[in-house]
């Protein structure tokens, strides 16, 4: 229907003929019949002219035109003309220096008022998500759609040219723990059975490595029943990746290739060959997170020794339980309005702290400065802060004390509000990678008095410490385990896994698994462990994170065609829906959902038998 896309025609086409099929981007009607319309595809935009001299019946018919309607048009290739000695180039778009004299034109398909305007920026963005179709239409996300295609095409070159197979793994497997709630199917043929949608391929892919495959790969979907935010949706979708006789450095070297071929051959972004490396504990220790953002410092600095004698309860009282003090000083943000302290308070308390101490310094000495907790300090411990802190006027200090975990979270939230109140970060177009290795293996979960696994419970533990894990000492046991970071998002992460019988059975062990447990929920894996299972690891990436990140958009819902809105909706096809009785009956399943409303005016939660 068209010899050229609309932004396939240039100078060495003047004079030829051409036929354009798209949508009316815009309309100029200059008066007396003659009609400028930009006529837009995928790929972009070409001017197209209606004289009234050459075809009067186009020229009426193109006055009825509005935004989106698609037409064909045929025409003759012409240079732009200069109008009183000016040229009427357009710089802007890659065919601006020729426009199409059109000769002939066919209305294939009218379209209505528009929700919402296409070439301008749309703060609505619930109106946008139930209007995808539209939305899509915008240069800003068909550009989001080519990258992603690329981020993928060249995943998929990469891992073949490092002879990796692409194997598809089950969607409807068995329910099992991975961290988050897993979406239940119920299984009709079975009655009071459900498959599980798949939170990651993680059983699968090690499944494979003891079927023989030794390199698997996979754009996997991906699904979790979790709470929703900007980077996080119900379902989604992993590089997934898994190998054979590989130790940890062969995936990190395997990533760094991929990621740096991923950015060049999208947006010609230069990435380092390889990426600097921080254990966890340097993470937690000087960003206060494990996906730390480097482009700026505001480091966390420990200041337990400067109150290591200190009559201020609140500092002495984390020192005697064995936690730690921590302080960030953000330069220059001594003017920090009442509204955005009382934002970082917020935040800390979330965190896990009964508060937040500062310091302003409004002068460079001591007796300057401005806070709630300086009259509870020795000149001494005043005086050591300034030292250790290199405190200035105009600075803002804060504090965190108590246990180590919640002080390093504490501080790594305050830290990225203080970059963002001090604008360390505009402008910058950094790509600053990193590594974050040596994850805590277990975690303690003190409400439940029981050990968790940081990743899942095929994590291996780094080779020194595999004897105590054996031996049931739990506590500070490091993994094999590693995430790839971008500017504080994390893009993946993986680790070597366990393969041999007796160092699984230790880590369900200190997870509590029972053998009822063991059998019914691993027991496929578990039997295959049992026939030479190779030593292998992987990593999974987020490909909507790394296409978000890509593309220099701050959601990736931005980078998905049909995302869910931040409750978990499909605005556009208004799901999830209701459906209808007998489809349940089917099932075998009872909605007893209370039809009434609550006080709120919201349906009252559904349960089903």
């Amino acid at each position: 229907m068209r010899s050229h896309t609309c932004n396939g025609i240039s100078r060495s086409d003047i004079g030829n003929t051409v036929t354009l099929i798209g949508w009316v981007k815009s309309k100029r009607d200059q008066g007396a019949g003659l009609i400028f319309i930009d006529l837009r595809d995928r790929e972009g935009v070409t001017q197209v002219v209606f004289k009234p001299e050459i075809n009067k019946e186009n020229s009426e018919l193109a006055e009825s035109f509005r935004s989106e309607d698609v037409i064909q048009v045929t025409g003759t290739v012409e240079e732009r003309p200069e109008i009183d000695g000016q040229s009427t180039f357009n710089t802007e778009i890659a065919t601006g220096e020729v426009e199409l004299i059109v000769s002939e034109v066919k209305v294939i398909n009218r379209a209505e008022v528009l929700p919402f305007p296409l070439d301008k920026p749309v703060s609505n963005e619930d109106l946008r998500l139930k209007y995808r179709f539209l939305d899509l239409r915008r240069p800003a996300m068909a550009r989001n759609m080519q990258l992603r295609h690329r981020i993928t095409k060249t995943t998929r070159d990469v891992l073949d040219e490092d002879g990796f197979l692409e194997i598809e793994t089950p969607i409807l497997s068995k329910s099992t723990p991975e961290g988050a709630r897993d979406f239940l199917v119920p299984a009709r043929l079975h009655p009071g059975g459900f498959y599980a949608l798949p939170q990651a391929p993680q059983q699968y892919k090690q499944l494979l490595m003891c079927g023989g495959v030794e390199k698997y790969f996979q754009i996997a979907r991906c699904f979790r029943d979790e709470d929703l935010r900007a980077d996080r949706q119900p379902e989604f979708t992993q590089i997934d990746i898994e190998a054979s006789f590989v130790e940890q450095d062969d995936i990190i070297g395997l990533i760094e290739k991929l990621l740096g071929r991923v950015f060049k051959e999208s947006i010609g972004a230069d990435v380092p060959a390889s990426f600097d490396r921080i254990t966890y504990q340097e993470a937690m220790d000087t960003f206060g997170s494990d996906k730390p953002d480097r482009r700026f410092g505001l480091h966390l600095t420990d200041i337990g020794d400067v109150f290591a004698n200190s009559e201020f309860k609140v500092f002495s009282g984390a020192l005697k339980s064995g936690g730690v003090i921590k302080a960030i000083n953000a330069k220059g943000l001594c003017g920090a309005s009442v509204g955005q302290i009382d934002k970082m308070t917020k935040a800390a308390i979330e965190a896990g702290a009964k508060g937040l101490a500062y310091i302003q310094a409004r002068g460079p000495e001591p007796a300057d400065w401005r806070s709630p907790i300086t009259k509870f300090l020795s000149e001494e411990e005043l005086q050591g802060l300034k030292s250790k802190l290199n405190i200035e006027e105009g600075d803002l200090v804060l504090f965190g004390a108590g246990d180590w975990d919640t002080v390093c979270d504490v501080l790594g939230r305050v830290r990225l509000m203080c970059a963002d109140y001090l604008n360390l970060l505009e402008g910058n177009e950094e790509l600053n990678f990193l590594w974050v290795t040596d994850f805590p293996l277990l975690h303690f979960d003190k409400e439940e008095g029981r050990w968790h696994a940081v990743h899942h419970p095929f994590t291996r533990p780094v080779p020194e410490d595999e004897a105590k894990l054996k031996a049931g000492e739990y506590a500070g046991l490091r993994a094999q385990a590693y995430d790839v970071v971008l500017n504080g998002y994390e893009l993946g992460g993986g680790s070597i896994r366990i393969h041999e019988a007796d160092l699984q059975d230790a880590m369900f062990t200190a997870l509590g698994v029972t053998e009822e447990e063991k059998k019914t929920m691993f027991g496929h894996i578990l039997d295959a462990f049992s026939f030479g299972a190779p030593p292998h690891g992987g990593v999974a990436l987020g490909l909507d994170r790394v296409a978000m990140l890509v593309c220099g958009v701050d959601s990736i819902r931005e980078v998905i065609a049909f995302p869910k809105n931040n409750k978990g909706s499909d605005l556009m096809s208004d799901s999830p829906a209701e459906v209808d009785f007998k489809q349940l009956r089917e099932l075998y399943i009872q909605s007893t959902a209370k039809k009434d409303k609550d006080k709120k005016g919201q349906p009252q939660p559904a349960q089903t038998k």
